[in-house]
């Protein structure tokens, strides 16, 4: 899948920048993309019919054709100053939008009419800005230089990274089209470029059916009130985003969080989850599935994304456990469940129904995963999902790193977001969450006796914790909607 990219940089002072209500994902070009050397040529682009032209730094009009057609399935960067490869060549490469025409081929209209009274006016005199003067604005303040224990995951970040990487299959589309020209009875042979271990792949190919009760139940109820998961979904997430919104919303969320500037963002189609936060050549990296940003739910998505999994880990690396070393050194447990259980109560935080449904159909269709082949699992799941495309997408997550899936056998990851989910409630009442982010990667069950060792200033915390009531309510309310019981949950847990 050809995939076409283009950088997005923040001037470093905003009062220099004059955007006039330019859309958010076209207000600055141009500069060197994540992981590229500096002074490559960037790849600009913007929509033919955009009202928006380049003025660069220097006042004087860029006469190139700035105007690229996007294609189909593309990528945007908004660019974190702070990375590790941002360059003074770079900075001086940021551009400012104004409205202006456009002629033919993309070329800048620049005629004015003037009406009123003649009078003689001497010729307007030359000004030369000194390109130098960008060299004196002060540096960025330097991030700490992130490493794979940023990343969400378990005791060894790099070895999941690794897993997930390797699980991934390279044929997806061909066995998709496959599987769909068949009516849904045949079963994938799935193709790997590096193919993991089959010890590696053991470890978590084991489903568990702790909670499986409560996930049928969760998604049963969703269903009562809105009759299928398709009108749920039009019901609670609204519409689909267009990228000039998604951009809009991500900006928005990153300023609320005092985070804009730091964070590089990608936009692809290409993403078996709704979004992911990893680590790329040093600098965190948010990939958001445009194919599934929806106008409400794209706020909990980013809560999920950064204000949970990013605040976490750039607190962790200030903490004295911030390597496997200094793990094993005190002792820590796994961080997940209760990473992405975590993350997942601030998905649906803020909902009116706080259905915990995907980490409910997650749970469910590893589970199944386990005992039916992936004809067998399609068809089971369809119970719940009716819509073939979003089947598909939850079983190859059940079933990737094998090979014949006509085969039982399960990637059991999945499950981690109800189990996480179910701990956190359970013990809702003594956890210290404020505390939970501020350690970084940590259990729960870790919080009380690491306290005491733990470096707690400066800690970065997103606003919905600042108010512990109505995050508690919250939480109440997700117990409420969901039919979950303290009495239960103390039976299970």
């Amino acid at each position: 899948m050809e995939t076409k990219a283009f950088n997005i940089f923040l001037p470093p002072f905003p009062s220099m920048v004059s955007v006039a209500g330019a859309p958010p994902a076209a207000s600055m070009f141009g500069g060197v993309e994540c992981g590229k050397k500096a002074g490559s040529s960037p790849s600009n682009g913007v929509a033919a019919t955009s009202p928006w032209r380049v003025l660069s730094a220097e006042t004087r009009w860029n006469r190139q054709s700035a105007f690229q057609p996007l294609g189909k399935t593309w990528s945007s960067t908004l660019r974190c100053q702070s990375c590790p490869t941002w360059s003074r060549a770079a900075l001086r490469e940021f551009s400012s939008v104004r409205p202006a025409g456009l002629g033919l081929g993309g070329t800048m209209l620049e005629s004015i009419r003037v009406t009123g009274s003649s009078l003689a006016l001497p010729p307007k005199p030359k000004s030369k800005v000194k390109r130098h003067n960008l060299t004196r604005l002060p540096k960025p303040k330097p991030q700490p230089q992130l490493c794979r224990s940023f990343e969400k995951g378990d005791e060894l970040s790099g070895k999941k990274l690794c897993i997930l990487t390797a699980i991934k299959p390279i044929n997806l589309e061909k066995e998709k089209l496959r599987f769909f020209k068949s009516d849904y009875t045949y079963n994938p042979q799935f193709e790997y470029a590096n193919p993991t271990l089959p010890g590696a792949l053991a470890k978590h190919s084991n489903a568990s059916d702790r909670f499986l009760k409560q996930s049928i139940n969760i998604m049963e109820l969703t269903l009562q009130k809105y009759g299928s998961y398709e009108k749920f979904e039009q019901a609670t997430g609204g519409s689909l985003l267009s990228k000039t919104r998604i951009w809009s919303h991500v900006r928005k969320y990153m300023v609320k969080e005092g985070c804009l500037g730091e964070i590089v963002v990608h936009l692809t189609e290409d993403l078996l989850s709704r979004a992911s936060m990893t680590v790329v050549n040093g600098c965190p990296t948010l990939t958001i599935n445009i194919s599934t940003a929806r106008e409400h739910w794209l706020e909990g998505m980013l809560r999920h994304e950064i204000g949970t999994h990013y605040f976490r880990g750039i607190n962790n690396l200030q903490q004295p456990w911030n390597s496997w070393i200094g793990r094993k050194k005190h002792e820590l447990k796994p961080n997940n469940p209760t990473e992405e259980g975590l993350a997942s109560i601030h998905s649906v935080l803020f909902r009116k129904d706080p259905f915990l449904w995907r980490a409910a159909l997650l749970y469910y269709t590893v589970y199944k995963a386990s005992h039916m082949s992936f004809c067998e699992l399609f068809k089971d799941i369809g119970k719940f999902v009716k819509d073939p495309n979003t089947r598909w997408d939850y079983c190859v997550r059940a079933k990737r790193g094998w090979t014949d899936t006509s085969e039982p056998g399960c990637f059991s990851k999945d499950q981690v977001y109800l189990d996480g989910v179910l701990q956190i409630l359970r013990f809702r009442e003594s956890i210290d969450f404020h505390l939970l982010t501020a350690l970084g990667k940590v259990s729960y069950e870790d919080v009380d006796r690491l306290k005491e060792l733990a470096v707690t200033e400066n800690m970065r915390v997103p606003h919905f914790l600042h108010d512990h009531s109505r995050y508690m309510e919250h939480l109440e309310r997700i117990m409420e909607v969901n039919e979950l019981t303290d009495a239960e949950l103390k039976n299970l847990i």
